[in-house]
Parts: C-alpha cells; sequence; structure tokens
C-alpha cells in the first residue's frame, strides 16, 4: 500500500484544479535511479495504465507505481510541506535506510 497524508491529498486537488485535468488522471510515484543516495523519487500525473502497475486509493487519491518501484516504496506515504524548511512534496519511507541531506534520494 502507498498512502496519502491530508497535506498532499489537499495539494494534489489543488494541482488537478489549476491544470485543468481530467478525472482520469492518476497520481504515478515510481523510484528511478540517480541521487546522492543511489535512489530517487519520481511524482507525475499519468491517465495510462501500464501491464504490470500497482494501483492503491488512499485518502481519495488514487496512486499507481510499477512493480519494481513499489518493492521500495511498500507502507510510505506520500506528504506535502508548505513551510520554511522546504516546500514540496516528500515520501515518508520505512524501507529507506539512508536518505541524501535534501530528502530527494535514498538507499535501501
Amino acid at each position: 500500500m502507498i498512502f496519502v497524508a491530508e497535506s498532499a491529498k489537499q495539494k494534489i486537488q489543488e494541482i488537478r484544479h489549476k491544470s485543468h485535468l481530467a478525472d482520469d488522471f492518476f497520481v504515478r510515484v515510481s523510484v528511478v535511479s540517480g541521487g546522492c543516495s543511489g535512489l530517487s523519487y519520481k511524482l507525475d500525473f499519468d491517465n495510462e495504465s501500464k501491464p504490470n502497475d500497482q494501483v492503491f486509493e488512499d485518502n481519495g487519491v488514487k496512486v499507481v507505481t510499477d512493480l519494481k518501484s513499489f518493492l521500495y516504496l511498500f507502507n510510505t506515504t506520500l506528504e506535502f510541506s508548505g513551510g520554511l524548511n522546504g516546500t514540496g512534496f516528500s515520501f515518508n519511507n520505512p524501507n529507506a535506510t539512508r536518505t541524501c541531506g535534501c530528502g530527494e534520494s535514498f538507499a535501501v
């Protein structure tokens, strides 16, 4: 399961509204190679499912990820912060053994 915090849900709804995205668009989360710790998160809106996609819905938000990424994202919570310490989406990932200082990459 991939979870969506209330803060992330509100920001996703705001972006969908401002971007005039149709209801068939969902949040696609993936893990790619890169960053100081080896792996980085990627977050997009998408409306095309792929054969091995894992589909979840939490807090009224549909989240889709590929099977390989899901192995790294199991039980992760997508959050959003608008505070002075940094604005943007973040991932609270219990599988990460190390994260970089900027919080954009991780290792398992």
